[in-house]
């Protein structure tokens, strides 16, 4: 089986934008967050906006379609004990040493602790509830902040390792296979529409939890895309199509992104007064428009996802140098990212450094962290390494197959 750079390469730069997204999240207006710049930047809000509807869709895709591969070289029954080691040990140690930093930095923040990081250490892993409001989740006496990836992860990969027996004992294999070949039309469809549904009934009703339990929205967005990469994995003509498709999958995701950024300006517009919805109304009731607008981000979202793995498997599936390296540094580093964004921004704010230089340092100082602790430690300490989802030897100078670069397995399948 051949390697596919080009999975490797989207996963990357998903992981990047993660990091810039969640430094927005510093300055962005309205959103919150774990800590707060009071130098807010309106503009960052934009292309935040443009990369939220579909960046936590496309990692989930993208360990879908990992997922799909692996399972060609791996039993189900088998890899329920190797996806657990990877997702929950690098999870719970994630809760336990990496997250409380930017707990504490949250709390210190709103007041709501005493100075001193190694007493409130101590207080947060006895894992007893704390007072509602102390910190984001201290209600449950832990937070896995960021890391809600991993658990979401670890409950769809064994759904679906569970569900595959049974599929394929009723007819699962067929189906799969009249999909990907006659029935495609409803693969392009269905999850956009499916998409819709949830933004229009479930969104309301559920709002975003990231508690696994009661986030049907979430699941709702999330869990048929981690099904549908696990479908197309090793369906060639899935992969044909997509490519023969993706000059129109992005000209509508370019239609759908311009129609719900234009209707998102208005409404913002609407808001602030600035403009009068008379002239709206005259042209469709507003109940009306907000329908036009969650279609549109619901196309963009689908089609979006679906142009770059077409763009993706045409011009990435080949090796560039660091590719290797940046592969295996995705795990450790999403682990670390967002602790050292807010442990940064906890620092710098004080300093009032300006909306140049304290969000630029901010970014500076995550990535040199990152790749500072990964280098030197994770890399090189073989008890750390499973810790951060990397095997406990380092890896082989060649790799074994495409579905080795995973955020769930890091390269572990």
């Amino acid at each position: 089986m051949d390697r596919r750079h080009d999975l490797d390469t989207l996963r990357v730069i998903a992981f990047a934008l993660l990091i810039l997204y969640h430094v927005g999240m510093v300055y962005v207006v309205d959103w919150g967050f774990h800590i707060k710049s009071p130098t807010l930047l309106a503009w960052v809000e934009w292309p935040m906006v443009l990369v939220n509807r579909w960046r936590m869709s496309l990692l989930f895709l993208l360990s879908g379609i990992t997922l799909g591969l692996v399972l060609a070289r791996r039993a189900p029954a088998r890899l329920v004990g190797t996806r657990s080691w990877r997702l929950l040990l690098p999870l719970a140690f994630g809760i336990v040493a990496v997250v409380p930093v930017q707990v504490y930095c949250e709390a210190r923040t709103l007041g709501t602790i005493a100075p001193g990081f190694a007493a409130f250490l101590l207080r947060y892993l006895q894992l007893r509830p704390w007072p509602a409001g102390t910190f984001t989740g201290a209600e449950y006496g832990f937070t896995w902040n960021h890391l809600w990836y991993l658990a979401y992860l670890w409950v769809y990969t064994l759904g679906v390792l569970a569900a595959l027996p049974l599929l394929r004992a009723f007819g699962g294999t067929r189906l799969a296979d009249w999909l990907t070949a006659r029935g495609r039309w409803l693969l392009w469809t269905l999850p956009a529409l499916w998409l819709l549904f949830a933004l229009l009934v479930l969104a309301p009703r559920y709002p975003s939890t990231h508690a696994v339990a009661g986030d049907w929205f979430n699941h709702a967005k999330y869990l048929p895309v981690f099904a549908f990469g696990v479908l197309i994995a090793r369906r060639a003509t899935i992969w044909t199509a997509l490519d023969a498709h993706r000059w129109t999958l992005t000209g509508l995701a370019l239609l759908g992104a311009t129609v719900y950024m234009t209707l998102r300006v208005i409404g913002r517009l609407l808001d602030t007064g600035a403009m009068s919805a008379a002239g709206l109304d005259a042209w469709m009731p507003l109940p009306g428009w907000k329908l036009v607008s969650v279609g549109a981000h619901a196309l963009y979202a689908w089609t979006a996802l679906l142009a770059m793995l077409a763009w993706g498997a045409r011009l990435l599936n080949r090796p560039w140098p660091g590719l290797r390296y940046a592969s295996e540094a995705v795990y450790p580093w999403y682990i670390l990212h967002q602790s050292l964004i807010v442990f940064a921004a906890y620092w710098l704010i004080p300093l009032r450094l300006g909306p140049l230089w304290e969000p630029l340092l901010v970014l500076a100082i995550t990535v040199a962290g990152c790749l500072l602790i990964h280098e030197l430690l994770i890399r090189r300490i073989r008890w750390l390494r499973p810790l951060f989802g990397l095997p406990r030897a380092a890896r082989p100078a060649r790799g074994a197959g495409p579905g080795h670069a995973d955020v769930s397995t890091a390269r572990s399948a």
